[in-house]
């Protein structure tokens, strides 16, 4: 079942753009107009702030792209996937089966012709499956506010472990909320070495990177 927050988008008028049909964004020098599906799918259809700040972080050239393998997770509309394409890395867009209608729409309407076959949109559940997604085999993994349901977590931490070499950047972008969030990267730090590594205070948008301990050798 996909994650829905019953916000009525009158009550809170910060909330009422997760309403719109769609957004529009400038980034990578192109005109990104996003769909979202906020009635039918909830928290999975939106873009969120955190979305938007790691795309500007990217953006920056704050963490290298070209000719990248990069995995995006969580991915809800696809933004954050979708720019590191358009900035040359080759991208694996995923979420759960529901939001994969929405998230291949959006790559097919943002993503031109000739970078297509760069990116692919793929079912993940976290820690379901990953036997079919390479152990290592990405040197970026991307997550925009997907630290947010405590009882993923555990999920979470195994998927992270199971995508990640002693090579790959693990770039998370999040606000923290609760206790529990900052529990999760105390739980992260026991396989990663986790760093903030920029704050957009206008959103109160922290990102996080995160690079898997090396084994420590017995001597």
């Amino acid at each position: 079942m996909m994650a829905l927050v019953p916000y009525d988008r009158n009550s809170i008028p910060a909330l009422s753009k997760l309403h719109d049909p769609s957004v529009e964004f400038h980034f990578a020098n192109r005109r990104l107009r996003l769909t979202q599906d906020w009635n039918r799918l909830g928290v999975a259809a939106v873009v969120w702030d955190a979305a938007v700040v790691l795309c500007m972080y990217m953006e920056l050239g704050q963490i290298e792209l070209a000719g990248k393998t990069v995995i995006e997770l969580g991915a809800g509309t696809g933004l954050a996937g979708i720019v590191a394409a358009l900035l040359g890395a080759r991208v694996t867009i995923t979420d759960r089966e529901p939001a994969l209608e929405l998230l291949r729409a959006n790559v097919h309407d943002n993503v031109p012709p000739e970078q297509q076959g760069a990116v692919a949109v793929s079912e993940l559940t976290w820690g379901e499956g990953l036997e079919r997604y390479p152990a290592g085999g990405y040197d970026v993994v991307l997550g925009a506010d997907i630290v947010y349901l405590e009882e993923t977590f555990p999920a979470l931490l195994r998927t992270l472990e199971h995508l990640s070499s002693d090579g790959t950047a693990v770039l998370l972008a999040c606000r923290i909320r609760y206790d529990r969030d900052v529990a999760f990267l105390d739980r992260l730090r026991q396989s990663f070495d986790v760093q903030e590594v920029h704050y957009e205070a206008q959103r109160d948008v922290h990102i996080y990177r995160a690079a898997k301990l090396q084994a420590r050798r017995e001597l």
